[in-house]
């Protein structure tokens, strides 16, 4: 996907870009185009393909209020941190404990 992420490819630059097998390639784009994330054009004897951009704003719009939840989590646990090496009450204000 990050190949495709700058622009369409033919299969051979993702093959020489992934460092993966042609096959493995092909595989991981049938996936890909099934799942909706892909597609290709012929072009001569080739296969160009790039990515649809529509899929991954609706998977992004769906993990946007988890990601919310995430973030509160995660501020949470740093001010506990923070608290904890300070010395805060509360905290053990101790700095990396070996046991």
């Amino acid at each position: 996907m990050d190949l495709l992420r700058l622009g369409e490819r033919p299969v051979a630059a993702l093959v020489a870009g992934t460092g993966m097998s042609q096959p493995a390639v092909s595989k991981h784009l049938r996936v890909l185009r099934l799942a909706g994330l892909v597609e290709f054009r012929v072009d001569a004897q080739r296969r160009l393909y790039r990515m649809r951009p529509g899929p991954l704003r609706e998977i992004d719009d769906w993990l946007a209020p988890y990601r919310t939840m995430w973030a509160a989590s995660l501020d949470a646990l740093e001010q506990h941190l923070d608290a904890s090496r300070r010395g805060a009450p509360g905290g053990t204000g101790r700095q990396g404990s070996a046991t």
